[in-house]
């Protein structure tokens, strides 16, 4: 009979745990609680920058309007051409010569407005035209919404694919005018 009790607790404890789901989750990806219906959108762009004694060997962006605090926003330069395919690279972005000198290509931002500009060990009226003029860079605002999302934020691959951003997304912004 003992025998029988407990091949009938065991029988329902495994049915109770069947029915089981656990404990529930955020509502939402990877921790979004957004409503149906209600996509959340990234500003992004792209921008060629000379950097010039001018202008300081900087450029300065306004957001129009003003991101949200909470948003983030990451940067990218066009480092090389492989195969017909632009290969980008998250600032800040170093460059070690030879001669002892060091670039760093680098960012920051406000609410308000972003920065690019030149950085480093090394006199930027000395670097040659390759390095100063013509930059290309994408700029990503990454809505707030997504700072939980475990993703590596300094991969533009995993970055564009996690927002669903495609090549044509990005419109240029043109300083040369």
């Amino acid at each position: 009979m003992k025998k029988l009790n407990l091949l009938a607790l065991s029988i329902i404890t495994l049915i109770g745990f069947q029915a089981c789901e656990g404990p529930q989750g955020p509502p939402g990806f990877d921790g979004l609680d957004g409503l149906d219906g209600v996509n959340i959108v990234s500003e992004v762009f792209e921008v060629e920058v000379d950097f010039t004694e001018q202008n300081n060997y900087s450029e300065q962006l306004r957001f129009d309007p003003a991101i949200i605090e909470s948003d983030v926003v990451l940067a990218f330069i066009e480092w090389e051409i492989d195969g017909g395919k632009s290969v980008w690279r998250a600032l800040p972005q170093t460059v070690f010569f030879n001669e002892g000198g060091v670039l760093i290509y680098n960012y920051d931002f406000t609410q308000d407005d972003f920065r690019l500009f030149l950085d480093g060990a090394i006199n930027p009226a000395s670097l040659g035209e390759e390095w100063r003029l013509n930059q290309l860079f994408r700029v990503i605002v990454v809505p707030g919404d997504y700072a939980s999302s475990r993703i590596d934020f300094t991969n533009y691959e995993a970055v564009t694919a996690m927002l669903g951003l495609k090549d044509e997304d990005f419109k240029r912004i043109d300083l040369k005018k």
